[in-house]
C-alpha cells in the first residue's frame, strides 16, 4: 500500500483521558513539553512532514466552532482535488468528511510551528465550502463518497503533498478508526502523572458514534523511558490483526 508510515502520538493522563483538568496540574504541564518536544521541537525523534486530527479536535484547538463563510452562489470549482501548498514541509491535516470548519487562514501556529491546513473531505462537502477553501488558499482532497476511504487519502498526502512520515494526533475515535482500518504502524505515549476522575473526557481510543469496530488489538512494546515531571514515554508496534 502506498501511504506514509502513520504514528499515533499522544498525551495522556495516567487514566488515559487525552483531554481535562490534569492538563493544568504541573505535572500535566511538564509531560506537555515532553510530548510537544518529541514531535516537534528543535530536534524531535520523529521527522515527519504533517500531522493528523479530527474535526471536533481542530474545532476545540484551532477553529474554535466557527462558522464558515459560504458563498452557497459560488461559481463551480473545477473537480477533483486541489493543491495549493505541494511543498510546504509541515501540513496539519484535517479529517472534515462533510466541509464544516470555519478556517480564517491558509496557515496555523502551534508552539513554534507554522503548518499549512490540508483538508481531507469526502463527496459530501459542497461546492460552497470547497470555494471557501479556494479562496483561501488551503488545499483539499477528496476520498470517498459518503465516509472517508482511508487508503485513498493516505495515497494522495503521499503523492500529492510528499508526506512521508504522518502523525496522527486524534481524538480518541480518529486514533481507533485508524488503528482498526491498519493504518497506523506505531503508537507514541506520553502518559503525565496525573489524572481527574473525570468520565467527561475522552480516552486515547473510543468507537463513540458506532464509528470503527470494537475488536481487541494487541501492541508490542518497543520502548519505556522515564521523563521530566515523572512522565513517561512509552512506544508500540501496531500488531497485525
Amino acid at each position: 500500500m502506498n501511504r506514509p508510515y502513520i504514528f499515533c502520538h499522544m498525551l495522556t493522563s495516567i487514566d488515559g483521558k487525552i483531554m481535562g483538568a490534569y492538563m493544568e496540574t504541573p505535572e500535566g504541564d511538564a509531560a506537555g513539553e515532553v510530548f510537544y518536544n518529541i514531535s516537534f521541537g528543535k530536534n524531535p525523534h520523529y521527522k515527519h512532514q504533517g500531522w493528523l486530527s479530527g474535526r471536533v479536535t481542530t474545532d476545540d484547538n484551532f477553529t474554535f466552532y466557527r462558522k464558515p463563510n459560504l458563498d452557497e452562489n459560488a461559481p463551480p470549482v473545477s473537480a477533483g482535488d486541489f493543491v495549493a501548498h505541494p511543498d510546504a514541509g509541515m501540513y496539519y491535516v484535517s479529517v472534515d468528511p462533510s466541509g464544516k470548519l470555519g478556517w480564517e487562514h491558509s496557515t496555523l501556529t502551534y508552539g513554534d510551528t507554522t503548518a499549512h491546513v490540508l483538508e481531507i473531505l469526502t463527496a459530501k462537502a459542497g461546492n460552497a465550502y470547497k470555494s471557501f477553501l479556494r479562496g483561501l488558499g488551503i488545499s483539499y482532497i477528496i476520498a470517498g463518497e459518503e465516509s472517508l476511504d482511508y487508503a485513498l487519502a493516505m495515497e494522495k498526502l503521499k503523492t500529492l503533498f510528499g508526506i512521508e512520515t504522518l502523525m496522527l494526533g486524534g481524538g480518541g475515535v480518529l486514533n481507533w478508526s485508524f488503528i482498526q482500518a491498519g493504518m497506523c504502524d506505531e503508537l507514541s505515549v506520553v502518559i503525565a502523572s496525573a489524572a481527574d476522575g473525570s468520565s467527561q473526557t475522552p480516552a486515547l481510543f473510543e468507537t463513540r458514534g458506532g464509528l470503527a469496530a470494537d475488536s481487541a488489538v494487541g501492541f508490542t512494546l518497543k520502548s519505556a523511558e522515564v521523563k521530566d515531571g515523572g512522565c513517561v514515554w512509552l512506544r508500540y508496534t501496531v500488531n497485525k490483526q
